[in-house]
């Protein structure tokens, strides 16, 4: 059995939760955002970065979300915001169970697909 984190000088425990991180990737057709970690108000400028290009290729989205251990209200909303203004429907895949959850609560589900497989993505994605 493993010990607890001990604390450090300041009393505080080191964390032990995976920082989020999320990547864009853009195709001639499509573009895919990778979440993973704990999506959460810390990444507020990479979420707004990669939202806006997202918006300026002017593809399809589709979110890998199946990395993703922890998701907020900064989550939740990079998700909103892409199903009501990306062209088609937004695609989640893989979502984990904290991901789900959360689109049925806000009823964010009704407006995206979930795919269980990963579709795949381009070689020709920059």
């Amino acid at each position: 059995m493993s010990e607890p984190p001990q604390p450090d000088h300041a009393g505080a425990r080191p964390s032990t939760a995976e920082s989020g991180s999320v990547h864009v990737m853009v195709s001639h057709a499509r573009t895919r955002l990778v979440l993973s970690g704990e999506i959460d108000a810390a990444l507020a400028d990479d979420l707004a970065d990669a939202i806006a290009e997202s918006e300026r290729a002017g593809h399809p989205v589709e979110v890998d979300a199946r990395h993703v251990t922890f998701m907020d209200s900064s989550g939740v909303s990079i998700l909103a915001r892409l199903a009501s203004r990306a062209p088609g429907r937004l695609t989640l895949i893989q979502p984990p169970d904290v991901v789900r959850f959360l689109l049925e609560v806000t009823r964010i589900g009704d407006l995206v697909d979930v795919v269980e497989e990963d579709p795949g993505f381009p070689e020709d994605a920059i």
